[in-house]
């Protein structure tokens, strides 16, 4: 597209750093073309930062406002040097597009719609001093040397004065080139910002999941140590059924060993009390030869 999308202002976050303090900032979506358009915003650190909202939709020629608080930090970074960057993505949606179509596949390169991408960069300013008091005629009065400071950092209207963006400029060109293209990886390896709400679904998410977890594995030990048990018992009573085999193994050759030893017996009384025919023929003989003799 020729022209973009979306002009943010500012261009860089600013916030009032003070350990143990969170610190906010505002900035503003003007939606320069005639479609409806669809953002979302990203961070680096999204632990460290929570967004209102972090996804939205403006309406042609409108704009729209979120806010990024720096949630209080224990220790400051050294010289107030910041490497957190936001990244805002736009695609232009259909009128009919709410909340709660806004999704990661919405916003996806692998799609032919056009993505814009803008880069914001963090600045983190020193909270501004206190004004001093100096005596004067028994009662603290301000400084007037404050005063003077004071009015000179602003201008006519009440607003502060803003550093030229010369200045900005300067600042990006003393970041070595290894730690910018560090920062570009880390970019484009952007997560959502997630707000306070979102950490406390996502905890409570967890922790369901993790009851669930716990439920499930007790279950399972349960049910693998009704099954080791069936198992247990299924070796029992393959080991009996074994032992009963080689019984029964045993019995049937001992009945065997039982039946030879009785055939044999049987075969010996047969041939004992039997007699053979020659025997009978020649007893059968001589009595005749008798009888003959004794009756001529």
């Amino acid at each position: 597209m020729t022209t973009d999308l979306l002009e943010i202002q500012p261009r860089e976050l600013k916030f009032t750093f003070e350990l143990k303090k969170q610190s906010s900032c505002a900035i503003q979506l003007s939606n320069n073309s005639n479609h409806y358009v669809a953002f979302k915003v990203k961070t680096t650190s999204p632990k460290k930062y929570c967004v209102r909202p972090n996804t939205g939709i403006i309406k042609p020629k409108a704009t729209c406002d979120f806010t990024v608080t720096m949630q209080a930090q224990s220790i400051a970074p050294p010289d107030l040097q910041c490497k957190d960057k936001f990244l805002i993505q736009s695609t232009v949606v259909h009128a009919g597009t709410t909340q709660e179509d806004i999704t990661s596949k919405l916003f996806s390169k692998d799609c032919e719609k056009y993505i814009e991408e803008k880069k914001l960069r963090v600045v983190l300013m020193s909270p501004p001093s206190s004004p001093v008091l100096v005596p004067k005629n028994g009662e603290s009065k301000q400084d007037p040397s404050y005063e003077t400071s004071v009015q000179k950092d602003k201008v006519p209207s009440g607003v502060e004065n803003i550093p030229p963006p010369h200045k900005a400029v300067k600042d990006f060109e003393g970041f070595e080139p290894t730690k910018d293209q560090d920062e570009l990886r880390a970019a484009n390896d952007m997560k959502p910002c997630l707000t306070t709400e979102d950490v406390e679904e996502a905890e409570l998410t967890k922790d369901g999941l993790f009851l669930n977890l716990t439920k499930d594995f007790k279950e399972l030990t349960s049910k693998l140590n009704i099954v080791d048990s069936k198992l247990k018992e299924a070796e029992l009573t393959i080991m009996k059924l074994t032992e009963e085999k080689s019984k029964n193994t045993q019995g049937k050759e001992m009945l065997k060993h039982e039946l030879e030893i009785l055939k044999r017996k049987n075969g010996m009384r047969n041939v004992q009390v039997g007699f053979p025919l020659l025997y009978v023929f020649m007893v059968a003989l001589i009595g005749l030869v008798a009888g003959y003799l004794i009756h001529p």
